[in-house]
């Protein structure tokens, strides 16, 4: 039965939505909004590779641990734990006195209920390969809990940090099962009001919050603005507070608005690359993958797509994730670029063809650069900028090397859980080919396969941190790549708004988030 509002309901209905004050003597609510630039897809953290998803999750879930804004593990719902000397038991001491949203403890139990569930295969959960290392889980007391892993797995504390490890109510998993992509219910600051999706995603300040005192701002709303220049303006109107990512293009202009921040962070992790199947011709061939680093100009590139805001790569995992290793840069060589394509046996020369995941302006800039570099050595490629159903029908869910269409591909990745094995494993090791992960480079190398392995398995750090290295540095030599540069976190928003930021890993941090009016 549809209930129907009185006209003055309807006026105060629409009062709270937008943030207008219905008399000049009421409280002036702080209404905070976010635009976007794609669509929410599931409020579900554990059933989603979308940066964006997880980074809203963050208002109303919270997990054991998280990164703060340098991405930096520390302590939420876990006030400390232990690991046996064998590296395969966590104990976890949890916080006392928080609950979820709807009522129900936090507990010992909740995080049995929460780890269980993706660590089951059954479930077919987008992150089970980051819970897939869990033996066991089980409760010792109302705030302690024991996990036992299957093997070594060093990079834990960092994949319990990552959003993806949030914790849902039971209560409302019971209530809710394969829907709670529509209910979140968790302990943040947040608690959910509506989300239409394409559209927007709205909060609200939680008044049983454990954290007293937080938080500071009445409403949270993310709204889905895809078009880079109307994302930039509704920032410029007020409509918005804070707007990412804005064109790099247009950061000039918005500098000189007196009310607003331009803040360029270059401590971004987010690294571009071309890959290139290396089990089709003539990408097996290691001189011709040398050939095409050597023929990009990538601090050209920089300029060109990215209007400055980017920096060249110099190693395969970006600075600033743990663990990363220096080595290059690759040089611009185009004589270099020339012999090596001779030495391979294609000194005129060859025809392919190159897709980018992604269809934003930026992306077409970036695409049409490396054709034109390219056709320098006689490279000649076909250019196609895919939309997202594309991306996952024609790359991410091909089922055998052999069937893969891909040759060359212009991604991006950052290493979201602030750790070397994220910005290697899923994009460099024979087991992360489609449609598992995301090896679309379809490289293979038993010496990277088993450092990977060893590195997961030692708690030693000096001992880790060269294993690491030398992984690093045979991925560098052996070229599945074109190593490009990393993007810059350009984003603006009021002067007005503080306490949020921008992650390295463009995920985003709110936890002192304040309006001043």
């Amino acid at each position: 039965m549809m209930k129907v509002l009185r006209p003055t309901k309807l006026m105060a209905a629409a009062a709270v939505a937008f943030g207008v004050l219905t008399s000049p003597l009421a409280h002036a609510a702080k209404d905070v909004t976010f635009a976007v630039s794609i669509a929410l897809e599931t409020l579900d953290p554990y059933n989603t590779n979308s940066t964006l998803n997880q980074a809203a999750g963050k208002a109303y879930y919270e997990g054991l641990f998280e990164f703060d804004k340098d991405l930096k593990v520390q302590k939420v719902l876990a006030t400390d734990y232990t690991v046996s000397e064998d590296g395969l038991v966590y104990t976890f001491k949890l916080r006392p006195g928080v609950k979820f949203h709807d009522g129900t403890d936090f507990n010992a139990e909740a995080v049995k209920i929460n780890f269980d569930r993706p660590a089951n295969p059954e479930n077919r959960l987008s992150r089970y390969i980051q819970f897939s290392v869990i033996e066991k889980t089980e409760v010792v007391d109302p705030m302690t809990i024991k996990i036992t892993l299957k093997k070594p797995f060093s990079a834990f504390i960092n994949a319990l940090a990552h959003p993806a490890a949030m914790m849902i109510s039971p209560a409302a998993l019971a209530k809710y099962g394969k829907e709670i992509g529509f209910h979140p219910v968790g302990t943040g600051p947040f608690e959910f009001v509506e989300w239409k999706p394409a559209e927007y995603l709205k909060v609200k300040k939680f008044d049983g919050y454990w954290k007293k005192g937080y938080p500071k701002v009445d409403t949270l709303t993310f709204r889905t603005v895809t078009d880079n220049n109307t994302r930039a303006a509704v920032v410029q109107t007020g409509e918005a507070q804070f707007a990412f990512p804005v064109p790099f293009e247009q950061a000039a202009v918005l500098k000189k608005n007196e009310k607003l921040d331009v803040v360029d962070h270059k401590n971004s992790i987010m690294a571009r690359y071309l890959s290139m199947n290396t089990q089709q011709k003539p990408f097996d061939n290691p001189k011709v993958r040398e050939a095409i680093n050597y023929a990009i100009n990538k601090d050209a590139l920089a300029k060109v797509a990215f209007s400055g805001y980017a920096t060249v790569v110099d190693g395969v995992v970006p600075q600033g994730v743990d663990f990363a290793h220096k080595t290059g840069p690759w040089p611009y060589d185009l004589k270099k670029a020339k012999a090596l394509l001779a030495e391979a046996g294609y000194p005129n020369g060859f025809e392919s063809q190159l897709w980018s995941a992604y269809n934003d302006g930026t992306s077409v800039k970036v695409v049409q650069f490396l054709q034109q570099q390219l056709a320098q050595v006689g490279i000649k490629v076909s250019v196609e900028v895919l939309e997202s159903g594309q991306r996952v029908q024609r790359v991410q869910q091909v089922q055998k090397p052999e069937d893969a269409k891909v040759r060359m591909y212009y991604a991006g990745w950052s290493s979201s859980t602030g750790e070397a094995d994220w910005g290697l494993r899923p994009l460099l090791s024979t087991p992360a080919f489609p449609p598992v992960l995301n090896n679309v480079s379809y490289y293979s190398n038993k010496s990277v396969d088993d450092g990977i392995q060893q590195a997961l398995a030692t708690t030693d750090r000096a001992k880790k941190t060269e294993i690491y290295k030398n992984v690093q540095e045979t991925i560098w030599k052996d070229a599945p790549w074109a190593f490009l540069v990393t993007q810059n976190n350009l984003y603006v928003k009021s002067k007005n708004l503080s306490g949020v930021y921008v992650e390295p890993d463009t995920s985003f941090w709110f936890g002192d988030i304040d309006l001043k009016q």
